[in-house]
């Protein structure tokens, strides 16, 4: 019998590649059978690409950053996986919050629903529609003090996908979010921070499973619900947080 969690064939897009779970999903995915394109604001250089491609010949590198353009260039896709990027920014609530939350909310919204808009309606045309997952975050399902921009955008991408999949569900495409916190990541805990046993035991005293994912199971995850195995999964953001949203 198949195996529904392959990805076998199939047309995945991941974008920010270099990015927080970009990378380590793209990987998981092209180990499961798929065709992984990627994306990067990087790649819109040769040279970048091509070092991409020799250190990873599984994948390839798209270098189209224009919306429209990247859809072209991707061709049909079975799945996005929407890894948009923006650090979390410590900003107290005053006039520097506000120039940071039309940041946050332009690279974590309004590009990534460029982006979305462009590949959703290319998977409408296709028989068995598509699917779309948002890589946003847990932190808006609990809230988190002084960090209410980067906070307040990724609820935004929470909202997107259960409106999304709302609207496309006629259309056989299927919306996501997975919302991850605790991820052992550079991206949000630097190695010099997890390397003081104080310091990480503090961080892992908030999470009630008591340890840090990893990026490789946080990935497994990723890879999951973009299989056929999820396929009647829409409109859920899945918190990924050890139980601590």
């Amino acid at each position: 019998m198949d195996d529904p969690s392959s990805l076998k064939g199939l047309r995945i897009l991941v974008t920010n590649v270099t990015g927080f779970l970009g990378l380590p999903a793209a990987t998981a995915c092209a180990a499961r059978g798929a065709h992984v394109l990627c994306h990067d604001p990087s790649f819109h250089e040769s040279a970048t690409r091509a070092l991409f491609k020799r250190a990873h010949p599984e994948l390839t590198a798209l270098a189209a950053q224009a919306p429209r353009a990247l859809a072209e260039e991707a061709g049909p896709l079975a799945c996005l996986i929407a890894n948009d990027d923006h650090p979390a920014i410590r900003v107290p609530l005053g006039p520097p919050a506000v120039d940071e939350m039309r940041a946050a909310l332009e690279a974590l919204v309004v590009e990534p629903f460029a982006r979305i808009a462009e590949i959703a309606n290319a998977m409408k045309r296709r028989t068995d529609g598509g699917k779309v997952i948002l890589v946003s975050s847990a932190a808006p399902l609990r809230g988190l003090a002084n960090y209410a921009p980067y906070v307040t955008a990724r609820g935004a991408q929470n909202a997107l996908a259960r409106t999304l999949a709302t609207e496309l569900a006629k259309d056989r495409v299927k919306v996501l979010a997975f919302a991850p916190n605790f991820v052992e990541s550079p991206t949000y805990f630097p190695d010099d921070l997890l390397a003081d046993p104080a310091k990480r035991a503090k961080i892992e005293a908030n999470i009630p499973l008591g340890r840090l994912a990893s990026l490789e199971e946080a990935a497994a995850a990723i890879a999951f619900l973009a299989s056929p195995a999820s396929d009647f999964m829409t409109g859920a953001v899945l918190p990924y947080a050890g139980g601590w949203a």
